[in-house]
């Protein structure tokens, strides 16, 4: 992963470590229901805001490096990876 999006990519999970941790406080205080939920639903879409910013970045890096090589078996192998992992985001 490259530093800049390492870096990016640290400061967004702080700030949903932190959503998390508020998460907790919510139930242990009891709040609403439909609070906690809106809330878990926040966390969820930051989560996948981080998850794309990463896929990014591996296509931009990591595939890119495959596809200019040349190696075939590389190319081919990233592209399989990075397929399956779409796969598994949508269920």
């Amino acid at each position: 992963m490259r530093t800049e999006i390492k870096s990016s990519v640290a400061k967004r999970l702080n700030r949903i470590e932190g959503q998390v941790r508020g998460l907790s406080r919510m139930v242990e205080d009891d709040r609403y229901c439909i609070d906690i939920v809106t809330q878990i639903s926040a966390v969820r879409a930051a989560l996948r805001r981080v998850e794309e910013e990463v896929l990014r970045d591996h296509v931009s890096h990591c595939v890119e490096h495959a596809i200019n090589s040349g190696d075939k078996a590389d190319q081919r192998a990233k592209i399989a990876e990075l397929m399956a992992v779409i796969g598994r985001a949508e269920r």
